[in-house]
């Protein structure tokens, strides 16, 4: 499911910070900060979303990610690979390298530490 640039905002930090009640998650905004009832609400629709849930400690609720980053940025790249680049792998890798002006160097650098970082999980 897709998440709007306030409800990602809030998971980013909430990522960061592994668990947080509203006033730590509002102190990680740059001024001007939301509002305490902004974050509450946005948080509300994550839960409905399924990207977080709360422990209740009297009347406050600490609030932590059901949904990690890793597979939250999975999904976000297979679904612009899939709806952009006809699954094509190859075609969003040069699309991007045409965006950012890549050289043939440094395309050879990127399989390098890619190699590098497939053979480091392969090992673990």
């Amino acid at each position: 499911m897709q998440l709007t640039k306030a409800e990602e905002q809030i998971m980013q930090i909430l990522w960061e910070l592994e668990e947080g009640v509203v006033k730590d998650i509002r102190e990680k905004f740059e001024d001007p900060k939301p509002a305490r009832n902004t974050i509450s609400t946005v948080l509300k629709v994550l839960e409905k979303k399924g990207y977080v849930d709360h422990r209740a400690y009297a009347n406050v609720f600490l609030y932590y990610p059901l949904v990690s980053k890793r597979e939250y940025s999975k999904h976000q790249l297979f679904g612009l690979l899939e709806g952009y680049f006809n699954n094509s792998f190859p075609a969003m890798t040069s699309f991007f390298a045409r965006e950012k002006n890549l050289t043939v160097k440094d395309l050879d650098r990127i399989l390098k530490e890619a190699r590098e970082e497939l053979n480091d999980d392969q090992q673990e």
